[in-house]
């Protein structure tokens, strides 16, 4: 009897502390996979609007973002003048604020600084797919795709 006694109590407790563990929701496991895609990496422009970016990789001040998941900061490059700010991002959610800039004279840059922080000032949303980041507006247009730098071994 006390050993029967003793087994119940053993189950009991073992379905009560079980039973104290939260498991993550879908949608917060969602949001975590795709930060951590967005985050601590650079990101090259490939395309604004639906004009295609070709930079050739010697070039300076490539047009590219980076994330730092540790300070919440952007920074990076418009293609003539180097940009940094503060954001925010959630599941598909990403709100760039405090956005400045260098103000250096830039020849032969095609306007791709004026397109790129114009398209930048509309982002409201993100997708995530590989190595491909597309920022769109509220209405789910792209306005700007970036592809993931290859780091040399």
């Amino acid at each position: 009897m006390l050993k029967h006694l003793a087994a119940v109590a053993l189950l009991g407790s073992a379905l009560v502390f079980s039973g104290c563990e939260t498991l993550p929701t879908p949608g917060a496991t969602v949001e975590t996979a795709n930060l951590v895609q967005l985050q601590n990496r650079t990101w090259i422009v490939t395309q604004i609007g639906n004009t295609a970016v070709r930079t050739e990789p010697t070039a300076h001040n490539i047009p590219s973002l980076q994330f730092d998941s540790a300070t919440q900061r952007v920074s990076g490059a418009d293609g003539c003048n180097r940009i940094m700010g503060s954001y925010s991002a959630g599941r598909d959610t990403l709100t760039l604020s405090q956005m400045a800039g260098t103000r250096m004279a830039c020849l032969n840059s095609n306007g791709i600084d004026q397109k790129f922080n114009e398209a930048l000032a509309k982002v409201t949303h993100y997708q995530v797919f590989g190595k491909t980041l597309k920022l769109l507006d509220r209405y789910g247009n792209l306005l700007i795709q970036l592809e993931s730098a290859v780091q040399p071994r």
